[in-house]
Formats: C-alpha cells, sequence, structure tokens
C-alpha cells in the first residue's frame, strides 16, 4: 500500500448530528482501525503523549498487536491528544484523501464528543470553558483574581489544586485590569494618506483571551496597523470555542460560531477583512468552524475572510509594504512556532514578521510546547506537558536569546517554566509575542495593564 498523496490533505466534515458519531460499537471500530495503522507506521512516536501511550499498550501486550489490547485501556491515550493537530499537518502519511482516510485528532474528538455527551467531562473543564464569564469577572475582580492564582500563593493554588484538579505548579494567565474592548475605545485617528497601507480596513476579532488577559497586544497591532494607513476597528461578539471544542461540546462550539459569524457578516460586507489576535481562534473560524457547520454561508464568509494577526502583518508588508522607521532590536530571539498558527498551513508567518525587523538573530523552535490549551494545567496532565514541551525548552536553552517568542501566550509561558526547571534559577529570556518586538522596533509602546 502506498504512503502518501500526489493531492493536498483535506478533512471530512464532522457528522456530530448522526446518532452513529457517538454510538459505541461504531466508535470502537473506528479506533481500533486507526490505532492499528499508527501501530504499523509509528511516525508520531516523538510528537506528543498519546502515541508512546498506544505503542506501549501494544507492545505490552499479550500478542505484541492490537488484538489483545482491551479497548477499556484506550482511555490514557484519548485523554493525552492535545488536539494540536501536528500528526495530521506534518507527520501522518494517511491522511484524507489516501485510501486509509485517517485524521487521528478528529478521532480524539469524536471521544470527547461522547463522552460530552455521556456526562464524563469534568466540572472544572466545564468551569473554564465559560471563557468570557471567567474573563468578564477575572477583569473586574482582577487585583484579588491575580493574587490568588499566582504561582507564589502556595494556600490558594494548594486549594485549586485539590477543588478543581488544577496543578499547583501550573502558570495560569493573569487578567488585565481592564479588558481590550474597553481600552479599544477611542476616536478615530486620522490616517497617513500616502502610507502603504491606506485604504485597507479591517476589524479585529479581539478573542477571549486578548480581552481579558493581554489587551496590549491588540493595541500594538491596532497601532502598527494604523502606522501603515490601515483602519482597524474591534469587535469581540464571544469567544471562538475552542475551550468547548476541547471538551468535546459540539452543540457549544456551533452555537458560538453561528452567534459570532452573525456578527461580523456586517463588517466583511462594509469591506472589513477579519483578524484574529490569536492563533487557536484564527484555527477555529478559518477551519475548524466550516466542519462542524458546513451549510452556514455566514461562517463560510467568515472563514474565507479570516487572517491570522501575523499572516495579515506579513501580508500587508509584501503585497504593499510597511512605512519606514523600524530600527535593529538589542538581543535575538528564539521563536518557537506555536502548533495553532503551523496547522493553519500558512507557512511560519511568525518568522516572516520577525524578518521585518532589521538584522534580528532568529533562533526556531519547531516542536510542541506541550500545554495543549487548559490540558496542560490539571495535575493530570502537568507532568506530560513539561514532558512534551522538554525538547523545545532545551533548544532555547542551547541557544540563549534575549527574547522567547511565540504567538500562543500559553506555549510562551509554559516553555519558560520548564525552561526555570531545567536550569535550576529564574530564566534571562523575556516572553514576548512576534508583533510585542515588531512594535518596539517601531518605537510603540503600550502599557501592559497585568503587570
Amino acid at each position: 500500500m502506498k504512503e502518501g498523496s500526489l493531492d493536498a490533505p483535506t478533512r471530512h466534515p464532522l457528522a456530530w448530528r448522526d446518532d452513529e458519531f457517538y454510538d459505541a460499537d461504531a466508535l470502537d471500530k473506528e479506533t481500533r482501525r486507526v490505532f492499528d495503522i499508527c501501530h504499523g507506521c509509528r511516525r508520531c512516536f516523538n510528537l506528543c503523549e498519546s502515541f508512546p501511550r498506544l505503542f506501549d499498550l501494544i507492545d505490552d501486550s499479550e500478542s505484541g498487536e492490537l488484538d489483545t489490547v482491551a479497548s477499556s485501556d484506550f482511555q490514557p491515550v484519548i485523554d493525552a491528544c492535545t488536539l494540536c493537530d501536528m500528526c495530521f499537518m506534518t507527520k501522518c502519511p494517511y491522511v484524507p484523501p489516501h485510501e486509509f482516510d485517517l485524521d487521528f485528532p478528529h478521532l480524539m474528538l469524536r471521544h470527547r464528543a461522547k463522552d460530552f455527551a455521556d456526562g464524563k467531562i469534568s466540572a472544572a473543564d466545564k468551569t473554564l470553558a465559560k471563557t468570557d464569564r471567567n474573563g468578564r469577572l477575572g477583569v473586574k475582580m482582577s487585583g484579588v483574581a491575580n493574587r490568588i492564582i499566582a504561582l507564589g500563593n502556595r494556600s490558594a493554588r494548594q486549594l485549586l489544586e485539590k477543588t478543581m484538579g488544577i496543578d499547583q505548579r501550573a502558570h495560569i494567565p493573569e487578567f488585565a485590569d481592564k479588558s481590550f474592548m474597553s481600552r479599544a475605545e477611542k476616536k478615530p485617528v486620522e490616517l497617513d494618506r500616502e502610507a502603504p497601507g491606506f485604504g485597507l480596513k479591517v476589524v479585529f476579532y479581539a478573542t477571549c483571551f486578548t480581552n481579558y488577559q493581554e489587551p496590549a497586544l491588540g493595541l500594538k497591532a491596532r497601532a502598527i496597523l494604523e502606522k501603515n494607513g490601515v483602519q482597524v476597528a474591534t469587535a469581540y461578539p464571544g469567544c471562538c470555542g475552542m475551550p468547548l471544542l476541547e471538551n468535546g461540546d459540539l452543540a457549544g462550539v456551533a452555537k458560538s460560531a453561528r452567534h459570532v459569524a452573525a456578527e461580523l457578516r456586517d463588517w466583511i460586507g462594509s469591506g472589513h477583512e477579519v483578524v484574529a489576535l490569536t492563533p487557536s481562534c484564527a484555527l477555529m473560524l478559518k477551519f475548524e468552524w466550516p466542519l462542524i457547520e458546513p451549510q452556514s454561508p455566514d461562517i463560510r464568509l467568515l472563514s474565507e475572510n479570516t487572517w491570522d494577526l501575523s499572516e495579515y502583518i506579513v501580508h500587508l508588508a509584501k503585497k504593499h509594504g510597511l512605512v519606514e522607521g523600524l530600527q535593529g532590536l538589542d538581543g535575538g530571539v528564539n521563536l518557537h512556532l506555536a502548533c495553532h498558527a503551523r496547522a493553519q498551513n500558512i507557512g511560519a508567518k511568525g518568522a516572516e514578521l520577525l524578518r521585518l525587523i532589521p538584522d534580528m538573530e532568529m533562533n526556531i523552535i519547531d516542536r510542541c510546547s506541550g500545554h495543549g490549551g487548559k490540558w496542560g494545567i490539571f495535575t493530570d496532565n502537568f507532568q506530560a506537558a513539561v514532558k512534551v514541551g522538554t525538547p523545545a525548552a532545551r533548544k532555547a536553552l542551547r541557544t540563549p536569546q534575549k527574547y522567547l517568542v511565540s504567538e500562543c501566550p500559553l506555549a510562551r509561558e509554559h516553555l519558560q517554566q520548564i525552561s526555570e526547571q531545567l536550569e535550576a534559577v529564574q530564566a534571562a529570556a523575556e516572553s514576548v509575542h512576534p508583533v510585542d518586538l515588531l512594535a518596539r522596533a517601531y518605537g510603540i509602546t503600550i502599557e501592559d495593564e497585568t503587570k
């Protein structure tokens, strides 16, 4: 049987409304089919914890084959999948249109959907997936909330671990004092008609992380685009639903998708491109939503008009050019290529963006950080998240640079934590987004209100 295909990989819509999607026997049959193919291939052995767990199960079985592994033993394999999509995007030679038709992440998602339907998703997972409720409360009570989640607050973190299963060693992102949407309110700026991007219009889809935890990033991105003549509006109808996807709550994701797409439809109709400020959210809008609601014209329209933040800035630079004034920075970068940026199949836009800065010294890290959204903060997963992320952290430590850069905010802090554990000292590198450095190269400063 030949490997690979001359055709581009493709994905099938998720048949999550069909009864067979949740049928235990049908799901087990498909799981055994896929696991047996993975067992015969093993290219993904070093991507995440799912595959080593699967291969150990098989190797330790009576026959050394899948036929003597009980289906009841599959759960640790399923639980270890972070839905990063790297096996599908970078390793697997059997993805559709190959006749084996193998999509490991979406098979794991199907298991999560059945677990959700069967009431097996934890209360903590469901609570953390309520990002807008949590974010509004976190911003409103940021002083108290940030003290509670601080790593140095041992008593509070031990209580969180006991009650919610959140590992006391895991970094939890702090809340801003003001949301991005509230900080973004201002009078329209007068754009330079001679700037290369004049006449272009975008609307920033704020995303829950930028809105509640990292508003300075959105403000810097807006300042960069406006400096280059681009008219920037802001919108945040609600979360993209990635935490719901991790739970297998596909109906919840579909509801969020329909709502956000309907709200952004008029912006697209008035000539705006949509720019998502976090890679995971861009991935949802571009690819996951159309597979969950393939019949929705609003979602299809949004998918076709959505850009990742770094992708849009690089596009602007290549097609229209940037205004002069970028200055070189003191110090180089270790750039981690975020999984959900890579899964968009747009190339290493974070690296392309940083190359816009004169004389930028860059070391690229193309290994998963291991964090996996909210997956990596739970006690059951934290050590696995550290294990998966350690090769990436070691690569950064082998070539010390002033900045540790990733488009994924969770990956940045997780890799920083692992680096500190490996070196037994506080890491010297500053953890930032590529846009932070581009703003510095332009001399743009925005106060980070989480500090």
